[in-house]
């Protein structure tokens, strides 16, 4: 519910905006009166008034266009400055995705939610997690000779992630565990060698780093999720193949990071279990 606020309070409050909107801009008086067509003593009483009277939508409207703020920011009924339009502009933006973590957008992402708790929804397995001979056999036939810049980003990452302030949580559907280890579907013809290496190592790091560190299996068959990553309050974002969708309005923000805790609270495998899981399947391989 919309806070009700005195009409002398709000009249107050368009005046010290208006001033403030015109200092951002560079706006004189003489120059915003005749950008809206108003005499130069129109804009006076605007900002020296002291009464209850707001001006008309006209000249509210008219000012806002000018000065590039919006008027619901004028008029005190919105604390974001930004027209709608700008507002949109911002609150989702597409960002070109590299096929293998050599991304330079996606690490910078991480870095400026240091701090926060990290929610991250694979495209496959975890990239970071993977050992070199892992990203060599996935990445080579797609980037050639720059598999080793993809192997070198994703130890970037771990790094990160061991030294940064921040909680992970990594939640991966079942089908594709038991795909990589079965070697079959997208892993089909990768070394039986590579795969026992490669949950070797989820074991080992999941010893390391839990519980900063948490993995979670969850039943795609029951709750779907396209791959993303939510970054703390501040960023969501989708990967569509080879473009990222970045939201970063609060309430889809919120909404993914609900999205992300039900997969938690419905995972067919817990933080806690994930070792034992892991080592089932590290049995299964032959």
């Amino acid at each position: 519910m919309s806070e009700i606020i005195d009409k002398r309070a709000r009249a107050a409050q368009f005046r010290a905006r208006l001033a403030q909107a015109m200092k951002a801009a560079g706006q004189s008086q003489s120059g915003l009166a005749r950008a809206i067509g108003v005499d130069r003593s129109t804009i006076s009483q605007l900002l020296k008034g002291d009464g209850a009277r707001l001006p008309n939508a006209q000249v509210v409207g008219d000012c806002a266009a000018v000065l590039g703020v919006s008027a619901d920011w004028l008029l005190a009924l919105s604390d974001r400055p930004e027209r709608a339009a700008d507002l949109l502009a911002t609150a989702l933006t597409q960002t070109q995705a590299a096929r293998a973590p050599v991304d330079r957008q996606i690490f910078d992402w991480h870095q400026e939610a240091a701090g926060y708790k990290i929610r991250h929804v694979p495209a496959g397995l975890p990239d970071m997690l993977k050992t070199p001979e892992m990203l060599e056999w996935e990445y080579a036939p797609h980037l050639g000779r720059t598999a080793r810049q993809a192997i070198g980003a994703a130890q970037d990452r771990l790094d990160w992630m061991r030294q940064a302030p921040s909680d992970y949580e990594i939640a991966v559907p079942v089908f594709e565990l038991v795909s990589f280890a079965s070697g079959s579907g997208y892993y089909e013809g990768l070394p039986r060698a590579v795969r026992q290496a490669q949950l070797d190592r989820f074991l080992a790091l999941n010893d390391q780093l839990y519980p900063r560190m948490r993995l979670y299996v969850f039943d795609a068959r029951r709750l779907y999720s396209a791959p993303l990553t939510v970054f703390g309050p501040l960023l969501a974002v989708l990967y569509v193949g080879q473009t990222y969708l970045a939201f970063r309005d609060k309430a889809r923000v919120q909404g993914f990071a609900r999205h992300f805790d039900h997969l938690v609270r419905e995972a067919q495998v817990g933080a806690r279990d994930i070792g034992a899981y892991l080592q089932g399947l590290r049995a299964c391989i032959v």
